[in-house]
């Protein structure tokens, strides 16, 4: 389905849930941190202007495009992204045609695609200094700004009048994005003007325009490009239209206004955006108790990412979900910009989770292909639609392909997520200094103290190695302060200057150090790593490993099979070679005892690979043979650990999930005795459009009356007046005398309803299936448990076999066993 299509669903569920208080989150770097306090006032800096007045002053600002070096593996996946899809993307993407896209020939039609690749493919040249990348890039700005018309509107025509005979402004806010970082690489005068001129169109429309469309939970961008302006300008107009636009967009102070994953992931931060105007600590305090809010309900899972496979969904939180690569992409930006904004060091922590363990996944290893989503557990990424309700879409979006005609908005936008982390790998700090925000090996050239141009040289393996090296070159003497992000996860940071211990002073989650420096000065930063394990509540006790700021998955071998595509551009699927249902062996005591790290052999510049990576952990597991895929190859929601298995301990590997493109990553836990559950294989006669792993989902699920639409349901739709089952097998034999089912209904609304008649039948340790005995009737009641006790059997699977009414389908919301 075209992303288009979801816009007014996800917008519909305005009215969605009020706000939660502030909870901590169960996560590397989940609670917020007192913002840092700058060692001097704020001042004047050159190459990146601090707010003007009225703004609030925000501590860290981003450098110009072109200050950052980066090297080592970030240089490789910039390196790799150019000579893949993102560097390649004209070669691939109709869109990007000069000749027919309305960007360049505002009679043709465009949208965001070439807004989405332009933003990131110009960094992309700013961050390598590629040649031929920069120079696509300066052609592509000069065709924007030719289609500049006298009225301050630009681009293509059809724009003006998309959104409800209004101009759509939301593919103008990546493109805004693309000419701003032009404008501070090279200097461009014109771009402030056509930035002025759309604006001033902008504010010329009427306020209900800022509630239409996707750029109504995206408002947040063209504020920070109003934010821009005004700095450059002082145009006090530019101010009136940011009240304005925050006014009439989708609200995000006082409830959730879209549960679509990439509104969320741009739009939860507008709040805190705004209050950069408007002052006080309730709009910074709205867009953190936004992001606790999602991140509990959907966020319960490794990798810093949520369950949003297109939108969040009622029930839907189990690692199988998936999260979209756009809203990978613009989460890392958006924590980015709060990382500068509210001077929180857990933003930094937030952003480096998502591109150390997700990011790299969402791609194949060449960045010759991207799929849709990405998830925590998935076990087989292949070109077949789920069409049993498993994602939030129904057409194929897990193999690696360039997707421009499958899924066209992540193709386009994924190419900023690298670049934009090496430019804000170091930022400038509002009082004259330097903040190494994020850590991988570069060089930083930028002003400081009293305008001395300095370059600090960074050297460390990070984040597969604990220590950060940096060297200084400075023409004379001078004095600034240097942040050092301690990442959330560290314990015991400590800092060498010139070989030397010394103790800095801590602020917010930095450590400052503010001093007279001199020219090959050195400072020696080291964040010593542990490993630790996470318990996610949530999601029945799964547990996820760290160690230090890497998140590890299973080791799944994984059979790559090219089934499209062109020697250059490869469309593959990728299927498991070895077992993947596991349930980890942990330490009563000390879960951390359980794993080994280790170091490889590995050499290789992509360390985002089965064979690159340079570490790896080594644990022990059991076997859940319960634990299977559905028909369509999805692995089975996650059941309550510790689960009870008997199968024998073997030896497994762990890597870091970055470097997993299949991944099991929340994990079970294998328990004996009374204490451990239970787990089911759930099957049945027919899958339609919903899936019996409903019932999994649904295990401790109390619906509120059969017609329940806020849990997932399984029905045999649309099987109507037949006789159908769904089955519960064991691992083991169990034995039970009562079960529990409450049937689904929507009578008024569909062609569900209770079934005509049905019984339970077990299957015996021998293999033979039979009616258990004793139960006095099989209710068929809506909106309660139907309750049925019987003689005691032991199964080893269990199955309601149900007669449909004529002319109508029917299904569950919930079947509970009871266990002797």
């Amino acid at each position: 389905m075209e992303r288009r299509a979801f816009l007014n669903r996800s917008l519909a569920v305005a009215g969605g849930a009020a706000l939660a208080g502030t909870a901590g989150l169960p996560a590397q770097a989940a609670a917020p941190r007192p913002p840092v306090h700058l060692v001097g006032p704020a001042r004047a800096l050159g190459g990146h202007p601090a707010n003007r007045a009225p703004l609030r002053q925000e501590p860290f600002l981003r450098l110009p495009p072109g200050s950052i070096t980066p090297k080592g593996w970030l240089r490789e996946q910039l390196d790799l992204q150019l000579n893949g899809l993102n560097g390649r993307m004209p070669e691939v993407s109709e869109y990007l045609d000069p000749a027919t896209s309305g960007w360049a020939v505002p009679e043709r039609d465009g949208w965001e695609e070439l807004p989405y690749w332009l933003r990131g493919f110009g960094d992309l040249g700013y961050v390598t200094g590629d040649a031929r990348t920069l120079e696509v890039t300066r052609a592509w700005i000069d065709r924007i700004l030719a289609t500049r018309q006298p009225d301050g509107f630009f681009g293509p025509s059809a724009l003006r009048t998309a959104l409800n005979g209004g101009p759509d402004f939301w593919p103008y806010m990546p493109v805004l994005d693309a000419l701003r970082t032009w404008h501070e690489y090279s200097g461009d005068d014109r771009i402030v003007p056509a930035l002025r001129g759309w604006l001033k169109y902008l504010d010329g429309q009427p306020a209900t325009l800022f509630g239409q469309g996707w750029g109504s939970a995206r408002c947040g961008d063209t504020i920070d490009t109003a934010y821009w302006l005004y700095n450059r300008t002082g145009d006090s107009w530019l101010l009136d239209l940011v009240h304005k636009m925050h006014a009439n967009s989708a609200d995000y102070t006082t409830a959730i206004p879209t549960w679509h994953n990439v509104n969320l992931a741009q739009g939860f931060r507008e709040p805190a955006q705004y209050g950069v105007l408007a002052g006080g600590s309730a709009l910074r305090d709205a867009t953190y108790r936004v992001y606790d809010t999602v991140m509990r309900r959907y966020g319960q899972f490794p990798g810093g990412g949520f369950a949003g496979d297109e939108n969040a969904r009622d029930g839907y939180h189990d690692p199988r979900q998936g999260f979209e690569t756009c809203g990978i992409v613009e989460y890392m930006h958006s924590h980015q910009m709060l990382t500068r904004i509210t001077g929180d060091a857990v933003w930094a922590d937030r952003c480096e989770e998502l591109a150390l363990n997700m990011l790299p996944a969402a791609l194949d290893p060449l960045q010759k292909g991207i799929h849709y989503i990405t998830s925590a557990n998935g076990i087989q990424l292949d070109n077949v639609p789920k069409s049993h309700g498993q994602f939030d879409n129904r057409f194929a979006m897990q193999a690696y392909m360039p997707g421009v005609h499958q899924y066209r908005c992540c193709p386009h936008n994924y190419g900023m997520g690298w670049p934009y982390y090496a430019e804000e790998l170091w930022l400038a700090s509002a009082d004259g200094g330097l903040c190494a925000s994020l850590y991988a090996e570069s060089s930083v050239r930028a002003d400081v103290g009293d305008g001395v141009t300095v370059t600090i040289a960074e050297r460390t393996d990070y984040p597969f190695g604990e220590t950060v090296a940096f060297a200084l070159s400075t023409p004379r003497t001078v004095r600034f302060p240097l942040y050092l992000r301690v990442p959330g996860w560290c314990r015991a940071p400590s800092v060498l200057v010139n070989g030397r211990s010394v103790r800095a002073r801590g602020s917010g989650g930095y450590l400052v150090l503010d001093r007279p420096w001199q020219h090959r000065d050195t400072v020696e930063l080291r964040l010593p790593m542990r490993t630790t394990v996470r318990t996610w509540g949530a999601n029945r006790d799964s547990v996820s490993v760290d160690h230090g700021p890497l998140t590890y998955s299973l080791r799944i071998e994984e059979a790559w099979t090219r089934f499209a595509g062109t020697t250059d551009w490869p469309e593959y699927e990728v299927r498991p070679a070895s077992p993947w249902n596991y349930a980890l062996v942990l330490d009563e005591k000390d879960p951390t005892r359980s794993f080994t790290p280790e170091r490889t052999r590995a050499r290789a510049a992509n360390p985002f690979t089965h064979t690159g990576t340079p570490v790896r952990i080594k644990a022990r597991a059991r076997r859940i043979p319960t634990w299977q895929a559905d028909d369509q190859n999805v692995a089975a929601p996650l059941q309550q650990s510790p689960a009870r298995t008997t199968e024998p301990v073997e030896h497994i590997t762990l890597i870091p999930s970055a470097a997993a493109r299949l991944r099991i990553t929340a994990f079970p836990t294998a328990g004996p005795g009374r204490r451990a559950s239970e787990w089911v294989a759930c099957t049945a006669s027919f899958s339609g459009v919903d899936s019996p792993q409903a019932l999994v989902i649904n295990a401790t699920a109390e619906p509120e009356d059969s017609f329940d639409q806020s849990i997932p349901r399984f029905t045999w739709w649309d099987r109507t007046g037949t006789e159908e089952w769904v089955q519960y097998e064991y691992a083991e034999p169990v034995r039970t005398s009562g079960v529990s089912v409450y049937w689904y209904d929507d009578t008024g609304h569909g062609a569900c309803r209770v079934p005509q008649s049905w019984q339970l039948e077990y299957r015996s340790p021998a293999g033979a299936w039979q009616p258990v005995s004793g139960a006095p009737a099989y209710g068929t009641a809506t909106d309660t448990f139907n309750r049925v006790s019987f003689e005691p059997v032991t199964a080893t699977a269990l199955r309601l076999r149900v007669r449909l009414r004529s002319g109508v389908s029917g299904g569950v919301l919930a079947w509970r066993v009871r266990l002797s």
